[in-house]
């Protein structure tokens, strides 16, 4: 093979990036099989009839990757998702407010919870520039999302010292 053959042969997607989300939906949705075994019967089948769905168009998706990998026009290198190298210490930092956010919605509440997360993501994002338009936009959405969903749909989120002061209030 010469360096003109090479430099004509096409690059090869990465796609195993691409298989992250699908494999996370998949093992969610075994998890969800599995927690509606004592559910009344109509919850069961409703549940099982999306998760089908969803496991068939995961099988789909497989088979398109597989036959992309077989042509040999694609592997499943993670490429775009690890590189360039230089965000992945951004990339494992926004991972870790989200684990922060799962685990301290509990005590800190929706709207506070949600402010921090919002502040700290784009405080990373941004290297820190315009401090106080990313104070000013997360402190609107968080009201928004409390809003919206606490008071507006009154969906039961974890209350903390916010919605513990604002029901006191009102």
């Amino acid at each position: 093979m010469t360096d003109h053959d090479e430099a004509e042969k096409p690059e090869r997607k990465s796609l195993g990036g691409d298989l992250i989300l699908p494999i996370g939906a998949f093992l969610f949705t075994l998890y969800y099989f599995y927690t509606i075994i004592d559910v009344p019967r109509i919850a069961q089948i409703s549940a099982f009839f999306v998760g089908t769905i969803l496991i068939f168009l995961l099988v789909i998706l497989a088979v398109r990757i597989g036959k992309e990998v077989k042509a040999g026009t694609a592997d499943l290198r993670l490429g775009p998702l690890v590189e360039p190298h230089s965000f992945i210490p951004t990339r494992l930092a926004l991972f870790g407010l989200t684990l922060g956010f799962i685990f301290f919605i509990e005590w800190l509440g929706f709207t506070i919870i949600v402010f921090l997360f919002l502040v700290l993501a784009m405080l990373l994002l941004s290297k820190g520039q315009n401090k106080g338009m990313i104070f000013g936009v997360a402190g609107v959405l968080a009201i928004g999302g409390y809003l919206l969903f606490i008071v507006a749909f009154s969906t039961r989120f974890p209350a903390g010292p916010f919605e513990q002061l604002m029901e006191k209030l009102f």
